[in-house]
Formats: C-alpha cells, structure tokens, sequence
C-alpha cells in the first residue's frame, strides 16, 4: 500500500450521518423495540401507485471489519456465534462508537480483539449492509504495519487469534460456516491487489 494512500482515522466521514430525503413518502415511523443492541420497527410509506405499505427494519450501529496484515499472513479471530449456534473464522471487526471513525475504530478494535496496534490504516470501502431488511453501514479497513499491543476482549468476547497465509486466506474464509463480513472485505482487499 502507498502510504501516501494511508488514512489517519480523520479523513473518513462519520458513517452514522446520511443527508439523502427518501423518494417515497414516509408517512409514519415507529419503532416497536430496543433492545440495547440495535432497535427494530417499520415505516409506513406511500408508494409510486399510491398505495400505502409497511416496511420493516432493524437499525444497528455502524460497524468495521479490519484486514489486518503481516509480510506473509492475515489475522483471523475465531468465535462461536450463539445467535446462530456456530464457530466462525472471522476478521476482526466490531462497533464503530459515536463520533469515531471507520479508521479509529479498526485500530481500536483490532488493539481489544487481537492485541496488534496498526502503524498504517486504509478505508478500503464503506457500504450499506442487506438494505432489504437493515439500516447497518459497514466499513472494510485495511491495517499493516502491526505491533505489539494490549488486548482488551469485551466480557462477551471468548476468541482465539488466527493467522492464515496470505495466499490460503481467501480459500479458508469461504470454507464452511463462511460469513459475509469477512467474504466482502477479503474480495476487496485482493481486488484492490493488497494481497
């Protein structure tokens, strides 16, 4: 990566403001729960025939995953997932908190989950996360340069740390239980020739 191309976690935008009004009436909004995590509800919008109908959703936070790299690997976290009773092979990632951006937000979270601090982090690419159903934007960092740090696992993380080679990561992300978190940014890395 060209350091020149290496952002310092100010240059990317707040990823919890959007400015866009929406193309369909909205004529009632109401959330039905919060549950700490993320609230759910729907809006009652009038569409282009006329008709009025309910669309449902659930609002997160914003969230980042990180591919962290060495000379010649990529660090993974392995997890059990309880909401969907399984053990995944994951990047790191986690909540992008109030105010932080995508790029401080990787290097905190990479720090807490794995225990390397970055020296150089890159937004690869932020996007909106299975709009049909959730109001969740996510962005993909990309971190080298990795040193010695502090881990600080949250009282619900029970992780391991992973290294994969560079050239097995792709192969090992998609091997089953594959997730979409880490499928996208690993795409996009190698798409953007980082590995």
């Amino acid at each position: 990566m060209d350091p020149d191309d290496a952002e310092d976690g100010e240059g990317d935008a707040d990823p919890s403001v959007t400015e866009d009004a929406p193309a369909w009436p909205v004529l009632e909004s109401r959330t039905e729960y919060e549950t700490g995590w993320y609230d759910g509800g729907y809006d009652l919008v009038e569409q282009p025939d006329g008709s009025e109908k309910r669309y449902y959703w659930a609002d997160l936070p914003p969230a980042v995953v990180i591919v962290a790299t060495t000379d010649d690997s990529i660090l993974f976290v392995e997890q059990y997932r309880p909401a969907i009773q399984e053990t995944h092979l994951e990047l790191p990632a986690g909540i992008v908190e109030a105010g932080e951006s995508y790029t401080a937000a990787a290097a905190r979270e990479l720090e807490e989950e794995t225990g390397f601090r970055p020296s150089s982090l890159a937004l690869l690419q932020e996007y909106r996360v299975a709009t049909g159903v959730l109001r969740h934007d996510r962005g993909v960092v990309y971190a080298e340069g990795l040193e010695p740090g502090e881990r600080d696992l949250d009282g619900n993380e029970f992780l391991e740390v992973r290294t994969i080679p560079k050239e097995e990561a792709l192969a090992r992300a998609r091997e089953e239980p594959a997730n979409d978190s880490t499928l996208s940014a690993l795409l996009l890395a190698r798409e953007d020739g980082l590995f």
